[in-house]
Order: structure tokens, then C-alpha cells, then sequence
């Protein structure tokens, strides 16, 4: 009698228990249905990020599969054949040099291999037969149905259209975001490790320490911020995943720096850091495991904020020429493949990347926003 008297007291005081800033957070997401709808969104880019490093999805990216400038499927196959026509035409309408000194020579040399062609006979240029003429005939026959063959083989649409090499721009869109999500979540992590770290020696320890990572930051943040990227990216002259991380990263701290150093400054005067310097616990312990489990909700929102900020920025380099290297496909270097295709007439890669590009930035927006709302402490 007693041990259930003893378990209904418990069960009664967890259930009066006041719930944590994490289970708050966690019933107020659940709450909002754009939230949890934009986080399906960002999921299901996820998946197919897994999938497409995995090779499950998009590993034959650039292989030739259709024409050149194969439209998409609800526009249908392009049925201008007129290219040739009107390029003969061209070359008919081109006058003869009059000033010419082979003229004649050349008119009775096409006259004589014209009446030789008729016969059936080899031709002969010079005096003399062409012994290779009949292999030659064969040979050229058999390249011509070759590629005849292969011309058969390769699709006149896509569901998304062609890029000029043949290749599947919705592929090469999947392939894309692989490049531009991994740029943009590598870079947001290495910034906000290098902003929370420096952010907190900051704050924690104030003084000189802090005049001398203020001015640091105030170097970073007197430059314009993409100029700055590009700046350095100009000077490196090196083409790659790794440096556009790199890049980004190592300039993109000053934000979560700022944000981390007031949160500290607040903090270290608080009763629970005060007692574990009393009892002896080292700076360091008290810094990043009394600390910053109680800030760690601004570094998560500021990844978040900053995945977004760096996938565009990578879109911005790539479409300048700055970013990935030739034979890696991002949506930045589709969009500056696109220029040239929108003189042309061809939108439909310029589209795709710009959907896709679209449709994760307002997702991961709209979830950073309420991500934010929900880790607010002043809402609980």
C-alpha cells in the first residue's frame, strides 16, 4: 500500500514539473503547421542530398542523354529541322571571287570528277586512280549509319529540358543542390565553431581580451561582407568545394560572435556560474558546460540563418566564376551556364536552379523563423 501511495505522489510531481526550454520548443514547432510543413520541405532535401552523395540518385549527371536543347516534356520535341536548309542556303548565296586565278581550273576538276562519279568509276584527281576510294566509301558509309544509330538513341524531351551538351537538367539540378547544401552547411558550421569560441573567450573573460577580439571584429565587419568574399576569393585563385567553405566560414563569424559574447557578458554573472567557481571548477568547464548549454539555442538558430545566407553566397561566387571548378555542377554554375541559353531562348535550366534554389531558401527561412520564435525564453 505504501509503494503505490509512494509511486502516485511521483507520478503526481513529474507530472507538475515544469517542462524544459527544449520541450517548450518542441510543443510550440508542433504547434505551427508552416513550421512543421517547412521542415518537411528541408527534410526532403535532405533526403535527397544523402541520396544523391550516395550515388543512388543523379551519378550519371553528365552523360549526353539527349539532343542539344531537348525542351521539356509539357512543351514538347522541338520539330525545326529547317537549320540545314537555310545553312545551305546560306552557303548558295555566297557570291563567287571574281578575282579567283583557279577558278577555271577548279570548274573543269569538278566537271571531270562529276562525269567519273556517274560511271562508277574511282576517281582520279590527278592522272592517277585512287586506290583507296572504294575502302574510303565503305568506311564513310558505315560512320554515317553509326552515327545515324546514335543520333536515334538520345531523347528528343525531358521532364525538365536539356542543357546544350545533352545533358538532364533535373539531374543536374539534384546534383546542384548536393554541391550548394554541403557548401552552405559545412560553412555555417565552421563559422558559428569559430564565432561561439571566440564569442566566448570574449564575454567570459571581458578586459584586454576583449578590446583586442573587438577590434579583430571590427576589421571583419568594416568591409563589406561580400566583398570582402569575393576579395578572397579573387586572391586565392583556387576553384573548389573545400576553399568556397573555407572562404565563407572564415568570414562569416562576426555575426555569431557579437551574439555569443553578450550572451556570455550576461551570464558569468549569474549565481550558478559563481557557485562553480566557488567549488573550484576550472574557466574552461565553466564555459562550455555551465555556459553554453544555456546559449546553445543561439548557435543552432544562427546555423540555421546561416545555411541560408551561405548557399546564396555560393550561388553568387559560382555565377561570377569564383566558385566550383569545371566538371562540378552547382546551382550557381547553372545559372551562369543559363545566360548564354537565355539569348537563345532556351529558360529551362535557369528555371530549375532558380525553383530549387527558391523553394529551400523559403523553407529553411520560415523554419529558422519559428525555430527562433520557439527557443525564445521570453515565450515560455
Amino acid at each position: 500500500m505504501l509503494s503505490i501511495l509512494l509511486k502516485k505522489k511521483a507520478a503526481t510531481s513529474s507530472d507538475t514539473a515544469s517542462s524544459g526550454l527544449w520541450q517548450l520548443a518542441m510543443r510550440r514547432l508542433k504547434a505551427d503547421r508552416i513550421a512543421m510543413a517547412s521542415l518537411f520541405v528541408v527534410l526532403c532535401y535532405f533526403l535527397v542530398l544523402i541520396l544523391s552523395v550516395t550515388g543512388v540518385i543523379a551519378s550519371d549527371w553528365n552523360k549526353e542523354v539527349a539532343v542539344s536543347y531537348a525542351p521539356p516534356s509539357f512543351i514538347g520535341a522541338d520539330k525545326s529541322d529547317n537549320q540545314a536548309e537555310q545553312k545551305t542556303e546560306v552557303i548558295e548565296a555566297l557570291p563567287e571571287n571574281p578575282v579567283d586565278p583557279l577558278k577555271d581550273v577548279i570548274h573543269e576538276l569538278n566537271a571531270e570528277i562529276a562525269k567519273e562519279q556517274k560511271t562508277g568509276s574511282p576517281v582520279d584527281y590527278y592522272g592517277v586512280v585512287d586506290p583507296l576510294a572504294e575502302d574510303m566509301q565503305a568506311i564513310d558509309q558505315q560512320l554515317d549509319g553509326h552515327l545515324l544509330d546514335q543520333q536515334v538513341e538520345l531523347k528528343q524531351t525531358l521532364p525538365f529540358g536539356a542543357d546544350k551538351w545533352g545533358q538532364d537538367v533535373l539531374l543536374k539540378t539534384i546534383k546542384g543542390a548536393e554541391t550548394s547544401i554541403l557548401v552552405g552547411l559545412l560553412s555555417a558550421l565552421l563559422a558559428v565553431v569559430i564565432g561561439t569560441f571566440l564569442g566566448a573567450i570574449a564575454g567570459y573573460f571581458g578586459g584586454w581580451v576583449d578590446d583586442v577580439l573587438n577590434w579583430f571584429y571590427n576589421i571583419f565587419t568594416s568591409i563589406p561582407y561580400l566583398l570582402l568574399v569575393l576579395a578572397i576569393a579573387a586572391v586565392l585563385q583556387q576553384k573548389g568545394i573545400l576553399s568556397i567553405v573555407l572562404i565563407l566560414g572564415l568570414t562569416g563569424w562576426t555575426g555569431v560572435f557579437r551574439l555569443i559574447r553578450a550572451e556570455y557578458m550576461k551570464h558569468k554573472s549569474r549565481e550558478y556560474v559563481l557557485a562553480a567557481k566557488a567549488i573550484g571548477v576550472s574557466h574552461l568547464r565553466r564555459m562550455f558546460v555551465h555556459i553554453f548549454p544555456n546559449v546553445s539555442h543561439i548557435a543552432l538558430v544562427q546555423i540555421s540563418i546561416l545555411v541560408v545566407a551561405f548557399i546564396k553566397s555560393e550561388v553568387i561566387l559560382s555565377f561570377l566564376g569564383f566558385g566550383v571548378p569545371v566538371g562540378v555542377v552547382s546551382w550557381g554554375s547553372m545559372l551562369n551556364e543559363a545566360q548564354s541559353e537565355l539569348i537563345l531562348g532556351k529558360w529551362w535550366q535557369l528555371a530549375a536552379a532558380s525553383i530549387a534554389m527558391a523553394v529551400l531558401v523559403t523553407a529553411f527561412s520560415m523554419f529558422t523563423d519559428a525555430l527562433r520564435d520557439a527557443l525564445d525564453p521570453k515565450l515560455k
